[in-house]
């Protein structure tokens, strides 16, 4: 760890922590103050650009590139917040990061009997291990390696019905048949692996690793998105990240390989530029700052990359679409929420308003929005430097961490996510 980490020792300590978005154009850190185990105050800040050998596709490989990195945009935080928390949320994204919902109907021999925890916790393991086959088989055929090691990731409990009766938490009732849907997100143990070996190098308590749609997913607030239906589209440096959203629940994820690196490449090479200078440019472009005929060339370059990201959406949602959870529900979500730095090229906006969507089960036209840092319910920004749509989603790793922070150890965090998940 950097100077900082040296000199910023405080008594409250266990009341703060860090968010850590280890991106592949950047990596963004949040420190924030648990002001109680549902919201939390941003007081620090940092961003530190990646080398172009950092990251690729969301996927770290360069790990002691990422260690300074990270430690940078740290030490910067830690200028504002006058501490270095010891404890960190870490976000992961990639084309190999698999999310999705799976359910399984469990008939008990003993109707009458009260459900307890651990019945409970002994359905949803059974769903977990149903998914991770699945995600083993899906990610060895993208691969071509007949065998993939992956690792759980995010787990949430989607829906519960008991007989037929939807409960929201099931503890105490009686019934025969338990219907249970469960999302999960799994990710190789190769990037597990890495994320894990920085969080050491930096000598911090890893609190969790969040999948970036997952967290995203979940930062409108419970009360907001008890009845929420919407899709989110997280496009940041290296991946688009989607999440569909039903009732509340999250029916999955998905993520492919197409980002703002991407559109800054093909800007370089149409103006001759460097990297750095593109990506600049691209920045002026989505500011509506460059000149007419320079704005001109810079959309025409964009507009094959734009066919495909669009293309990559439908492709999702087409595979969404065909998953065993939507056949009960028959039509998308009408609205679609947009956050990552990508986001800001008005060129995605004005795809996303183009008639791509007929070919898929929406029953009209999407609304489309942009998802703001005011529209994390549970984190606020203390120090007022959080202005742009892609600080949502370090934000929204935020609010994975907050009933965490203090956790001693892993075994309590474990039983917390348990408890908090029949909960919800």
């Amino acid at each position: 760890m950097g100077f900082f980490s040296r000199i910023f020792r405080r008594k409250d300590k266990k009341q703060h922590a860090i968010a850590l978005d280890i991106g592949t154009e950047y990596v963004k850190t949040l420190i924030f103050r648990v002001d109680d185990n549902s919201h939390g105050t941003v007081v620090g800040v940092g961003k530190e650009r990646q080398r172009l050998s950092d990251m690729q596709g969301g996927a770290v490989t360069d790990i002691q590139g990422v260690i300074r990195n990270c430690e940078a945009a740290i030490d910067q935080a830690a200028q504002q917040a006058g501490i270095v928390p010891d404890q960190v949320v870490v976000g992961i994204a990639g084309e190999l990061v698999k999310g999705v919902s799976n359910t399984i109907t469990h008939n008990r021999k003993r109707p009458a009997d009260r459900l307890m925890q651990e019945e409970i916790q002994d359905i949803v393991s059974g769903v977990q291990q149903q998914a991770l086959e699945m995600n083993k088989k899906a990610l060895a055929w993208e691969t071509g390696h007949t065998e993939i090691d992956v690792q759980l990731v995010n787990s949430a409990v989607v829906s519960m019905t008991i007989d037929g009766y939807r409960v929201q938490n099931p503890l105490g009732f009686s019934g025969r048949n338990i219907t249970v849907a469960v999302y999960n997100s799994f990710a190789p143990i190769v990037q597990l692996g890495a994320i894990q070996t920085v969080v050491e190098a930096l000598g911090l308590d890893l609190l969790s690793v969040a999948a970036e749609p997952y967290a995203v997913s979940r930062c409108l607030g419970e009360e907001e998105s008890a009845d929420l239906s919407g899709i989110f589209i997280d496009i940041g440096g290296g991946t688009s990240d989607i999440a569909v959203v039903r009732g509340g629940g999250l029916e999955g994820t998905k993520m492919f390989a197409l980002g703002g690196r991407t559109f800054t490449k093909r800007i370089a090479n149409d103006l001759k530029l460097t990297f750095r200078e593109a990506e600049e440019k691209k920045i002026l472009y989505s500011q509506g700052k460059l000149k007419e005929r320079e704005a001109e060339r810079v959309a025409r370059g964009l507009a094959n990359d734009i066919d495909i990201w669009i293309a990559g959406v439908e492709l999702s949602l087409d595979e969404f679409s065909h998953s065993e959870r939507f056949t009960d529900n028959k039509v998308m979500p009408p609205r679609i929420f947009l956050c990552g730095g990508g986001s800001l090229l008005p060129e995605v906006k004005k795809a996303l308003e183009t008639a791509w969507w007929k070919g898929l089960p929406f029953s009209k036209q999407p609304d489309i929005s942009f998802l703001k840092p005011s529209n994390v319910v549970n984190i606020s920004d203390g120090i007022g430097k959080l202005t742009s749509t892609q600080d949502v989603t370090p934000m929204a790793l935020a609010t994975i961490a907050l009933e965490l922070v203090g956790s001693s150890n892993l075994s309590d965090r474990i039983s917390h996510r348990v408890s908090k998940g029949l909960r919800t």
